[in-house]
């Protein structure tokens, strides 16, 4: 089934049709962050990756799906290895059936929060009364994260890569051939987007968002996924390192 995510929309507005690869990074101006050390739940990602159709449209792939989850779970589990922090990943299923539908609802809901910043704060429609501030949150709803986890802080990823199918390469080709009778037409191919945020679980706060687009790199392997995860989160706020993943088992492609 042919579908085109909020998110991915949301997404494709905010990047640049360039071939480099850029990190723009966001922060509420009243974040403090305290003393590092302290816990952050770190949800399971959430990732897509398909095809653009010849049309343009997005077609999830599940088989690659599943293995850019894996891979971007590896890299993340390494990045907070590496800084002291524990392997384990906070995976809303698998947490206490009393509070797992309220996780799974603050995980949609910071979907579209983030979508929201997106659209209102990196592709040129900004709200008046958020034209001057960062000032996004998930409400009290957030709360319930603390309750599962005891953490005070959570840390959501999400993740899109999408490459051209035959039938878009054509059109590319085409587009290309055009140039060179000066009548260039413009197709553009897959990219690859994503964007982390720190949540502040008290008052549902986004206190950090970083938004990475490039049109290069593929997390369907593990290099392309570290390298993804490195550019989400090597702006990381300071006090946040060393990461730790607190709550649930580790995570699986699900």
């Amino acid at each position: 089934m042919r579908r085109a995510y909020p998110v991915i929309l949301a997404l494709t507005l905010a990047v640049s049709l360039t071939a480099c690869t850029s990190t723009k990074q966001v922060a509420d101006i009243g974040f403090k962050p305290p003393p590092p050390g302290f816990t952050v739940a770190v949800f399971t990602p959430d990732v897509r990756v398909g095809e653009l159709t010849a049309g343009g449209l997005f077609e999830r792939r599940q088989d690659w799906t599943d293995a850019a989850r894996t891979n971007i779970v590896a890299a993340l589990q390494a990045y907070g290895s590496a800084r002291g922090g524990t392997a384990a990943l906070f995976d809303p299923a698998s947490a206490d059936p009393a509070l797992r539908a309220q996780l799974l609802d603050v995980q949609r809901l910071h979907r579209a929060v983030g979508s929201a910043i997106l659209l209102h704060k990196f592709a040129g429609q900004t709200l008046p009364s958020k034209k001057d501030r960062f000032d996004w949150t998930l409400g009290s709803d957030a709360r319930v994260v603390t309750q599962a986890t005891s953490a005070r802080y959570a840390l959501f990823i999400y993740a899109s890569d999408s490459f051209s199918s035959g039938g878009r390469q054509a059109l590319q080709a085409l587009g290309y051939a055009g140039c060179l009778v000066l009548v260039c037409i413009a197709v553009p191919g897959g990219e690859q987007t994503g964007f982390a945020s720190l949540v502040e679980l008290e008052s549902g706060q986004v206190v950090w968002f970083n938004l990475l687009d490039s049109a290069t790199g593929d997390v369907r392997t593990p290099e392309g996924a570290t390298k993804m995860v490195a550019h989400l989160l090597d702006t990381f706020p300071a006090g946040a390192r060393p990461v730790t993943a607190v709550g649930g088992a580790a995570a699986a492609a699900r």
